[in-house]
C-alpha cells in the first residue's frame, strides 16, 4: 500500500539526483578536446586567488549547489542525529564538485579552481541549513498537498520530477515552442523536409499540440480528481509559456519575448486545449496510451522539422557568453526528455490506474 507520509522523502532524491546530474553535464560541458596537460590534477587546489574573476561568477557557484545542498539535506532528513543530513549534504556537495573540478584539468575549455570548490562547497552548506530549519515545514506542507491533490499512484513522485525537468525545454531559444525530443544535433542526419512556410506551420502545430496535450495528460495522471486538473494543467502549461517569453526576453533580446508565438503555435495551443478538455476525463486505462502517443508523435515531428531561419538568425544574434554551458544543458534537457518521460508511462500504466476518478 503506497504510503502518503513517504511522498515528500522520496521526491526530495529524485530532484537530488537530477540536480546532481545537471551539475555534472554543466560542468563538463561540452564534453570535448580531453587532453592531458601534465600537471597534478589536484595542483589547483595550491592556487592563489584567481586574476580573473566577478562576483557574478562567484553567486554563480554557490547558487548552482545550494539546490543540492537542499535536495540531499531533506532526502536524509531521517536519519539519526541532529546534524547527520546536513553534514552529509555538505560532505556529498564538496566531493561532487572536487571530482568535477579535478575532471576540469582534462578539459582545455574549462579552468579548475580552488576558490570554486570552495563557493560550490559554501552553497551546499547554505542549502543544507536551510533544509535544516524548514525541513519540517517543508515535509508538513508537500504531505498535506499530495493528501489533497496528488492520487496514490505508483511512482508519482518520478512524474513529478520529469514535470520539473521539463520547464527546462522551453528555454532553448532555437527550438521549436515545447519541442522536445529533438534528436539532430546527437546524430547529426538532415531535415526530412524543405524549409517552407506551410511545411514550418504544419510541424510546428504537431509539435506544440502533441507536446502540451502529453504533458497535459502526465499532470492528470498525477492529479486525484479531474475537477483539480482543468486548473491546474493550464496553469502548468502556461508556467511552460512564461518561460519561453523570459527565456527569450533575457537570453536573445526583450523584443524577442514574443517571438515564439507564431501561427503554428498559436494553432497548437489551440488544438491542445480541445484536445485536453476532453481527453482529461478519460480514465488511466485511456489516457495514459494516448499520453504515450501523443509524446512519440511529437518527438517525430520535432525532428523532421525544416531548419527554420528565425532560429539561426536568433542564435546568430545571441551572445552566450556565460550561457554557453547553460544553453548546452537546455538542450540535453530538451533532447532527452521523452526519452526519460517515456518508461515513466510504461510504468504507470503497468502498475495499474491507481484513484478511481
Amino acid at each position: 500500500m503506497f504510503q502518503h507520509g513517504r511522498r515528500p522523502l522520496i521526491l526530495a532524491r529524485y530532484l537530488a539526483l537530477a540536480w546532481c546530474g545537471l551539475i555534472v553535464y554543466g560542468s563538463l560541458h561540452p564534453f570535448a578536446g580531453w587532453r592531458d596537460n601534465g600537471v597534478s590534477p589536484w595542483i589547483f587546489l595550491e592556487g592563489d586567488w584567481p586574476r580573473y574573476w566577478t562576483v557574478f561568477d562567484l553567486a554563480a557557484n554557490v547558487a548552482v549547489y545550494l539546490p543540492l545542498g537542499f535536495f540531499v539535506a531533506l532526502a536524509l532528513y531521517r536519519l539519526p542525529g541532529r546534524f547527520t543530513a546536513v553534514c552529509c549534504a555538505v560532505l556529498l556537495g564538496g566531493m561532487l564538485s572536487l571530482g568535477l573540478e579535478t575532471l576540469q584539468n582534462w578539459l582545455p575549455s574549462r579552468i579548475p579552481s580552488n576558490l570554486d570548490l570552495a563557493c560550490n562547497t559554501l552553497g551546499s552548506l547554505c542549502g543544507a541549513i536551510w533544509a535544516h530549519h524548514v525541513g519540517p515545514k517543508v515535509f508538513a506542507r508537500l504531505d498535506a498537498a499530495a493528501h489533497r491533490l496528488l492520487a496514490p499512484a505508483a511512482h508519482g513522485e518520478l512524474g513529478l520530477t520529469l514535470l520539473g525537468l521539463w520547464l527546462m525545454v522551453p528555454l532553448s531559444p532555437e527550438t521549436l515552442l515545447f519541442g522536445a525530443g529533438d534528436l539532430r544535433q546527437w546524430f547529426a542526419f538532415e531535415p526530412l523536409l524543405p524549409f517552407s512556410a506551410d511545411h514550418h506551420t504544419i510541424v510546428e502545430t504537431g509539435v506544440v499540440a502533441c507536446n502540451a496535450l502529453a504533458v497535459g495528460l502526465i499532470l492528470r495522471r498525477l492529479l486525484a480528481r479531474a475537477s483539480t486538473a482543468y486548473l491546474l494543467v493550464p496553469l502548468f502549461l502556461l508556467c511552460g509559456l512564461v518561460v519561453r517569453m523570459l527565456g527569450a526576453a533575457i537570453l536573445i533580446g526583450p523584443e524577442e519575448a514574443m517571438a515564439w508565438l507564431t501561427p503554428g503555435a498559436r494553432q497548437g495551443l489551440l488544438i491542445a486545449a480541445a484536445s485536453l478538455a476532453v481527453s482529461l476525463w478519460l480514465p488511466p486505462r485511456f489516457s495514459l496510451p494516448l499520453a504515450v502517443v501523443a509524446l512519440l508523435a511529437g518527438t517525430l515531428l520535432v525532428n523532421t522539422a525544416p531548419a527554420n531561419p528565425y532560429s539561426e538568425a536568433a542564435l546568430a544574434a545571441w551572445r552566450q557568453g556565460h550561457f554557453l554551458n547553460f544553453n548546452g544543458l537546455t538542450r540535453l534537457v530538451a533532447s532527452s526528455w521523452p526519452i526519460l518521460t517515456l518508461p515513466f508511462l510504461l510504468l504507470a500504466m503497468r502498475n495499474g490506474t491507481g484513484r478511481s476518478m
